[in-house]
């Protein structure tokens, strides 16, 4: 790889054909089928053009091998974003998700290692066993709250309120909080009145942090604060919407889309209905085919980089294609059960830190729903879903499902018969 100074000419490099253009990740066709597109990028090799918003050009990496040269070099590709966004307009949609901010995403060493660690000391207070008994008491409430209709969209009614009522009891958060703070990240990450739903974030994750200096608790965001690396009020409050971000948009699709791996696959559903395939294996699948954060990973060169045949422009966004590299068809051939190579996680210093509790959230939440929910189908309009339209993740707009109907409560888990 080649550090090129700004302004040099370049010769047009042999091998693949000339990139297309820019690829639109922000519109309803590649929602509809991303896939489509990457096979159709591969033949200009592992770095190509793409738009996240209108007039927000970027370089979308689409190789397994690729996306772990640059996710393992934060040197060459560092994250910090400040230079970027400088040319940005304010209300550009995608801004609030990429924007600078003082956490262990967005800032490289020594910064970096200084947040990391205080979000890892926090995440290390988590128990497992009470985790799952958290996740498991608030699945079982939520499925008895529609469970008597024998029909539900377990996206609207399940797999989103979920997480974030975790989160409450995880942050410490107050429930008059949290709607607002959901409805933030569900502007962010769609693009919608990003502007509005970042202020709306922020005030309320200030609130929080304000809340939890006056009255710590046994919480996420009392440890942090409480923390050895004295964590300023304002780069708290950037760990605290960063731990919220992974734990409510990309889990609670996560939960939906392991959820409609299972009732569209014949497959998968018969060997985890028949006890051959454990849920964790099954996510993992998902986490290969469909990850929730299909492009993500942000980095800035500071300087034009000539990768891999590509001339990758100074201050211009780099973008993990988490979803196309891991069907990377020169890397990813054969089974993939059992398999955890895939890059869902991210990879190298940026590596996510919570992947052990997500998993195992989701992993529960998924449980009830199955042993719940007997004769458990979907029921899409059309018979197909609809996925949101979004450049960073892969989500359903609703997921609709019949059951037969529940007036006892869950049944106890471990009972599959009814599925």
């Amino acid at each position: 790889m080649d550090i090129t100074p700004r302004g040099a000419g370049h010769a047009p490099p042999p091998g693949p054909p000339t990139h297309p253009e820019r690829v639109r990740l922000y519109d309803e066709a590649f929602a509809a089928d991303p896939a489509r597109t990457y096979t159709r990028l591969r033949e200009y090799g592992d770095a190509v053009p793409v738009e996240l918003a209108p007039g927000v050009p970027a370089t979308l990496i689409i190789g397994y091998e690729a996306a772990l040269e640059v996710l393992r070099d934060p040197v060459t590709f560092p994250k910090d974003p400040r230079r970027w966004q400088r040319d940005v307009p304010q209300d550009c949609p995608v801004l609030p998700l990429m924007m600078y901010r003082p956490n262990c995403m967005y800032t490289d060493d020594p910064v970096h290692t200084r947040l990391r660690r205080a979000v890892t000391r926090a995440l290390d207070h988590i128990d497992s066993s009470a985790l799952r008994e958290q996740v498991g008491g608030i699945a079982e409430e939520l499925i008895a709250g529609f469970g008597a209709a024998g029909e539900a969209d377990l996206l609207a009614d399940f797999a989103r309120p979920l997480p974030l009522l975790l989160f409450n009891r995880l942050l410490g958060c107050p429930p008059a909080l949290n709607e607002r703070l959901a409805r933030g990240y569900q502007g962010i990450f769609d693009g919608v009145a990003a502007e509005k739903a970042n202020a709306e974030l922020t005030e309320g994750v200030a609130e929080l942090i304000a809340l939890k200096r006056r009255r710590p608790g046994p919480d996420l965001t009392s440890k942090l604060l409480a923390d050895p690396a004295e964590l300023s009020d304002e780069e708290a409050l950037h760990q605290v919407l960063l731990l919220m971000g992974a734990g409510a948009e990309p889990e609670q699709n996560l939960i939906a889309n392991g959820v409609h791996l299972l009732l569209t696959s014949a497959e998968m559903a018969d060997d985890v209905w028949g006890g051959s395939l454990l849920i964790e294996d099954a996510l993992d699948e998902l986490l290969w085919s469909d990850p929730p954060i299909a492009n993500f990973g942000f980095t800035y060169p500071r300087q034009d980089v000539k990768f891999r045949g590509t001339i990758l422009p100074a201050h211009q966004p780099v973008v993990i294609g988490f979803s196309a590299a891991n069907a990377d068809p020169r890397t990813m051939a054969g089974a993939r059960v059992g398999n955890r190579a895939h890059l869902a996680w991210g990879a190298g210093p940026h590596l996510c830190p919570a992947k052990r509790p997500a998993l195992l959230i989701a992993t529960v939440a998924i449980e009830k729903l199955l042993d719940g929910l007997p004769g458990l189908t979907p029921a899409f309009p059309g018979g197909e879903a609809t996925w949101r339209p979004g450049p960073f993740h892969r989500a359903l707009t609703a997921l609709p499902v019949r059951f037969s109907p529940v007036t006892a409560g869950p049944r106890r888990h471990g009972d599959l018969s009814g599925v």
